[in-house]
């Protein structure tokens, strides 16, 4: 088992349920996962984490074992705004009002989110490997729309992608992996059968492309409606340097329009930053960090 020193909970936030896996006992340190993983692809760095840090891994709502509620027209249950506050949720849990937070691909979308909604909880922030969502729409073209093609294919109506993905779940998981990390032979077998095992859930497939549906709907709305908010507490950004976020994007100086307080640089390695590169991942966050509660 991935994780053997993390205590396992499950916590009901009011709206839903939050698996979270919890270790250490130093200041609070919240990770967030992406798309299609689960708390699981913290495993190569969370227990040196929790070496400083109280650090609480959990599932976002609609993946892993966390809870997968209805969704609605608007796809409102899987905006970013909803998944915010399921974390904020969980930490309050645990007693902890102001924590530190990193997050990798959806879950650093979340915290961009978490960022605006409750400025006041969060210490510092990191973000691995995204540039705002409202950015990935508005400079959309071929090429990232051949590289991103999984932005436009999940948020298609009517059970499509949850049809399609659900004829061989397995190829399409592995393949995300393949085609989006330039390192080979990155991913450790043990957590890629964590990320099958939660994946191969049609809940799963379904709640996965209504966040996706969420983040070209609902959640523009609110990007739209916050433009004059920039996110106020420090933020590392990290990014694959040989990933698409690298190659196509300056991806501090769009962040430098989001945020008062932007630091971060590339990594050499693609999209899936923690397993690609755990070592030089580890090492910049631990130099962004706070150590003290």
């Amino acid at each position: 088992m991935l994780m053997q020193a993390f205590a396992t909970h499950t916590i009901d936030t009011g709206d839903t349920r939050i698996l979270a896996r919890c270790s250490g006992d130093g200041p609070p340190l919240l990770l967030l996962h992406g798309y299609p993983q689960t708390h699981a692809m913290w495993h190569p760095i969370a227990e040196r984490l929790a070496q400083r840090y109280t650090v609480i891994c959990t599932d976002l709502r609609g993946y892993g074992d966390s809870g997968k509620p209805a969704s609605d027209e608007r796809h409102a249950p899987y905006c970013k705004r909803a998944m915010a506050a399921d974390q904020v949720a969980v930490m309050q849990h645990f007693g902890f009002e102001r924590f530190q937070v990193v997050g990798h691909d959806r879950g650093a979308r979340v915290i961009h989110r978490m960022a605006l909604d409750f400025p006041g909880r969060i210490e510092r922030a990191a973000v691995l490997d995204i540039i705002p969502t409202r950015d990935v729409f508005r400079t959309a073209g071929p090429a990232l729309a051949t590289a991103y093609y999984h932005w436009f294919f999940l948020i298609q109506s009517n059970g499509l992608p949850e049809h399609m993905i659900g004829l061989d779940p397995e190829f399409y998981l592995r393949d995300k992996l393949v085609r989006w990390s330039r390192v080979p032979n990155a991913f450790d077998e043990q957590a890629v059968q964590e990320y099958l095992r939660c994946f191969r859930d049609p809940q799963t497939i379904h709640a996965t492309c209504e966040d996706y549906r969420a983040a070209a709907t609902i959640d523009l709305e609110h990007d739209e409606a916050d433009l004059d908010q920039r996110v106020q507490c420090p933020l590392l950004v990290l990014w694959g340097g040989q990933g698409v976020v690298g190659q196509m994007y300056d991806v501090l100086a769009l962040w430098r329009q989001r945020a008062v307080n932007v630091s971060g640089h590339a990594l050499a390695c693609g999209h899936f930053l923690v397993e690609e590169a755990p070592e030089p991942t580890l090492q910049a966050l631990f130099s962004f960090l706070a150590d003290t509660g």
